[in-house]
């Protein structure tokens, strides 16, 4: 039986590397000559030119990056705001990102309760049950961000699937946007801040689910631009993976961005999205044909500093 957490841990050792890219294309970040190929091919047809320009790009940025990079986070809603031809493409992606060994987080931010819950969790991470006694994974990734804050009501059934399935999830506990603290920071009665709370359920519902590596598929998401919370947040969560956002474009450095990583450093996996995927736009001495090339470079560079960033932690 496969186990998530065990297999990130380990694709991260394999490569030395605690990074993700994220794919979250949008047409602006892709350089023209794709856009011109795409619009040749269905000239009447922008929806699927749309789509055709995105697989292209993906298909290029993981070609250039699968042996340095251990997994890609795939943000549904880039997907499906350019419509049905899209979301085809964003199953591609998915297949093509694991045919090379990538592990693939679906940030979905899925929430709900029950039956729906069920629904999504079966379609992202699972099998869905249709016609003629078959049942068929509709997405297939390895993992999905889950928004955690209806409660185990709106998380059991990931947690179902994902014991089913050998898959994981990610629960939002700290995200790294500027108003997180609105609701999250809000103090209890006994107490502990929101996402404390939310950190202290996580650590719990992922009891069952520990591997060998000594991490749990129920991991959490907490942002780089917090790095004192994601510090605390480690202690309460010693079992979980945590999924860091806020690297890069959002204004997080390495030294910030490994605050949640254990000791001895692992436990952690850092995205990068638009400074991975719009790193040819930064490259004047690159031919936008190269992009791949600018976020190969990109992306070495990034391992290098976060490395260095966790090695320094060792002396403090």
């Amino acid at each position: 039986m496969r186990n998530f957490s065990d297999e990130l841990v380990r694709n991260i050792a394999r490569l030395d590397n605690p990074t993700v890219i994220g794919l979250d294309p949008k047409l602006d970040y892709i350089p023209e000559f794709i856009i011109e190929h795409a619009e040749s091919l269905f000239p009447d047809e922008p929806e699927k030119a749309a789509a055709k320009a995105i697989w292209l790009f993906n298909k290029s940025l993981i070609d250039a990056v699968y042996d340095i990079i251990p997994a890609v986070k795939v943000q549904f809603a880039y997907y499906e705001m350019y419509g049905p031809q899209a979301i085809k493409t964003l199953g591609l992606t998915i297949r093509y990102a694991q045919s090379k060994g990538m592990l693939v987080i679906a940030d979905a931010k899925r929430n709900d309760i029950g039956s729906t819950a069920t629904a999504y969790a079966q379609s992202i991470i699972g099998e869905t049950p249709i016609l003629l006694g078959q049942k068929k994974e509709m997405y297939g990734a390895d993992s999905v961000t889950v928004n955690a804050y209806l409660g185990i009501d709106g998380v059991k059934p990931f947690i179902d699937v994902a014991k089913e399935t050998g898959r994981g999830l990610f629960c939002l506990v700290r995200t790294s946007n500027p108003s997180a603290g609105d609701f999250q920071d809000l103090t209890l009665e006994d107490g502990r801040k929101v996402y404390e709370a939310v950190a202290d359920k996580v650590e719990e519902w992922g009891s069952e689910l520990i591997g060998e590596e000594g991490f749990s598929s129920v991991g959490a998401v907490c942002g780089a631009t917090w790095p004192e919370q994601a510090v605390a947040l480690r202690a309460r969560m010693p079992h979980a993976i945590i999924l860091v956002p806020g690297y890069g474009a959002q204004g997080a450095g390495a030294d910030e961005a490994v605050a949640s990583f254990t000791v001895d450093g692992k436990g952690s996996i850092v995205n990068a999205s638009r400074s991975l995927m719009c790193a040819w736009k930064k490259r004047e001495d690159l031919d936008p044909q190269d992009f791949a090339k600018a976020t190969r470079d990109e992306a070495l560079d990034m391992k290098n500093k976060l490395n260095a960033a966790l090695q320094s932690r060792k002396y403090v």
